[in-house]
């Protein structure tokens, strides 16, 4: 009988998704390659309407202890199903009390999701999902129960199904909703009793930072629920106090539109502390652990800092574009789905004792885009590699873009995040708020850091920036000036023209800065592969490497000509193809994740990018003075 009563209501209440019936302003927003829409996504765009289904067996229950560890796959079990369907799905609620009903009173708010015609819903956009079907005993009733029987025999048998979803400590309770109908016209069938964290307080997700070039302090970032001040504690017996920041959705950015940051994407992010480590010592290592007596201890955690400025080498990680996916079978509002592998062959790397000294994440963080909860996911997935290493980053359209915000390009890329989230969880040793462009040296390098999302036009404070901060470069003390950012200047998978992966206009303005400044490699992201060039300035070779004796490409900066490029968002979106092939700068192309190692020395920057599923190097090249 039910299935009956789901085809005639799915008939009825049935809606075109198809893309070309989407409204045009959700065409310009999520249509493009950068944001993909899935059905999950617009789950928040469809109407809810009650079940037509009087169970009055089903339930919804977590196998668990009573409150939640800081991670846990926790059990959900389904039981007292009639007639299981393809279309059944599970989503994991947060907070708990949200209304998991159309909110009426916020119908102006979901304009800026492009559907006119239709109501949100819930008030709260599910953390993640999945089809009750992920069971495969589930749709053959492999999982049965007799409710009743009569004379031994059964009279009403029901199924069941058993789902897993993994869980961290995103400190409000949680509770698991069962639906039906899919995502596209979904009712709610029932719902779990709400399940807390047993310490939602936690002190978690440590990732630590350069201060300066000195490599004599250390900037450690943690989250937790409570707001008082907590403790580093570090070497002998040495500590430091936090700083305690945190922002709202007051903070978030808007237009006439609601942003999902403002809006069904808000998450309490808790509050963020921040302690600088002083006292310490260049390339060495310390044990440290932070929080206090009142809201619990972390594990003792190991750090290593980086070598200081002038010191004779450096070796640093380097990747773009990575964000995280879900470690157990659900979808979520934005999955990369690469991710895990790459952090994971980087954690080996760096647990291997390969020397590994920093981490350079340029632009497109963890993809949250003002769906906040998924930023805990992401600091989860990063922070036993990040907790080690000084993990410094830049910032790319996917932390800062929004229309009327001041951003270069007025895509709607960050949900309406505008920078606030990505400035607050990595502090970074910046200009000053909404300024995210800074320098650091460490060992033989010197690095450029910029945001390509903030004016770089000539005149503009960042363009003036850049040019004192690398005319001022001792090439004596730091021989190498390494540049990076997240849109590149140079790709062969050129977008389209309302989205191109270039912006001639950038070029125009920062291309001759790096080449009067004699910029010896240029790393970016955006673009979701690895490339690689010659030295190359205005589309011309300026230069081409030779092979060594070892086979490997070899730029010789003896007799500097240009700088060499690559681009390495390889490290978890979705890869892009390459759609160009008659470009005469493009050396190497790979469309695989992974990551990029440097070995720096004073005379060599030896460059590999390590295939992440196999931990091959897929490319190698030197340049030498």
């Amino acid at each position: 009988m039910r299935s009956l009563v789901i085809t005639i209501f799915l008939v009825i209440f049935s809606v075109n998704t198809d893309a070309s019936s989407l409204p045009e302003r959700l065409l310009r927003s999520e249509l493009r390659n950068h944001t993909k829409i899935s059905e999950f996504r617009l789950v928040n765009r469809r109407q809810l309407v009650e079940c037509p289904d009087p169970n009055p067996y089903l339930n919804v229950n977590v196998a668990s202890n009573p409150t939640l560890s800081d991670e846990e796959y926790v059990t959900v079990n389904i039981t007292g199903v009639f007639l299981p369907s393809k279309t059944d799905w599970v989503a994991m609620i947060s907070p708990s009390h949200s209304d998991v009903k159309t909110c009426l009173e916020n119908t102006l708010m979901y304009k800026q999701t492009g559907d006119f015609s239709s109501l949100p819903l819930l008030c709260h956009y599910p953390v993640k999902a999945q089809y009750v079907s992920n069971d495969p005993e589930y749709l053959k009733c492999g999982k049965s129960d007799c409710k009743l029987s009569i004379a031994g025999k059964c009279k009403v048998k029901t199924c069941g199904a058993t789902l897993s979803f993994h869980a961290v400590n995103i400190r409000t309770d949680i509770e698991f909703v069962m639906f039906t109908g899919g995502f596209e016209m979904p009712c709610i069938l029932n719902r779990s009793n709400p399940i807390k964290f047993a310490n939602p307080n936690q002190p978690l997700y440590a990732h630590v930072a350069s201060v300066d070039s000195t490599a004599t302090s250390m900037r450690l970032t943690w989250v937790s629920g409570d707001r008082g001040s907590q403790q580093v504690q570090y070497g002998d017996a040495q500590t430091a106090n936090s700083s305690v920041s945190t922002f709202t959705q007051a903070d978030m950015c808007t237009s006439s539109l609601e942003s999902p940051a403002v809006d069904f994407g808000w998450h309490d992010p808790g509050f963020i502390h921040s302690a600088i480590m002083t006292g310490l010592h260049p390339s060495t290592n310390y044990s440290y652990k932070y929080g206090s007596d009142s809201v619990g201890w972390s594990d003792e955690m190991k750090l290593r800092t980086p070598p200081a400025s002038g010191s004779d080498e450096l070796k640093f990680l380097a990747i773009g574009d990575m964000g995280k996916a879900p470690l157990d079978s659900s979808v979520e509002h934005y999955i990369q789905p690469g991710s895990v592998s790459v952090i994971k062959a980087m954690e080996e790397e760096v647990s291997s004792g390969g020397g590994v000294d920093s981490i350079f994440h340029i632009g497109d963080i963890s993809y949250a885009t003002g769906f906040m909860a998924e930023w805990d996911f992401f600091l989860h997935l990063i922070s036993p590699l990040a907790s080690q290493l000084s993990y410094m980053t830049a910032i790319g359209n996917h932390e800062r873009d929004y229309m009327d915000s001041g951003s270069v390009y007025p895509t709607p890329d960050s949900g309406g995040e505008c920078g606030v989230a990505y400035e607050t969880y990595f502090p970074m040793p910046k200009a000053a708020k909404d300024k995210p462009w800074y320098s650091i040296e460490q060992g033989p390098v010197h690095f450029t850091v910029i945001s390509t999302e903030h004016n770089w036009t000539q005149n503009s404070e960042q363009y003036e920036w850049m040019n004192k901060d690398m005319g001022a470069v001792n090439r004596t003390t730091t021989p190498w000036l390494i540049f990076t950012g997240h849109r590149p200047m140079y790709t062969s998978t050129p977008g389209n023209p309302i989205f191109p992966s270039v912006d001639d206009q950038f070029v125009d303005a920062v291309e001759p800065l790096l080449l009067a400044n004699k910029v010896d490699l240029v790393l970016f992201g955006h673009v979701h592969n690895y490339e690689r060039t010659c030295a190359v300035y205005n589309e011309e070779c300026r230069g081409m490497p030779t092979k060594d004796a070892n086979g490997v490409d070899t730029y010789h900066n003896s007799n500097y000509t240009a700088p060499v490029h690559a681009v390495i968002g390889m490290a978890g979106f979705q890869l892009d193809n390459f759609t160009q092939n008659d470009n005469c700068w493009s050396l190497v192309r790979i469309s695989k994740f992974g990551y990029l190692r440097v070995h720096a020395t004073k005379s060599e920057l030896h460059v590999e990018l390590v295939n992440a599923d196999s931990r091959n190097v897929d490319d190698s090249f030197r340049i030498i003075k």
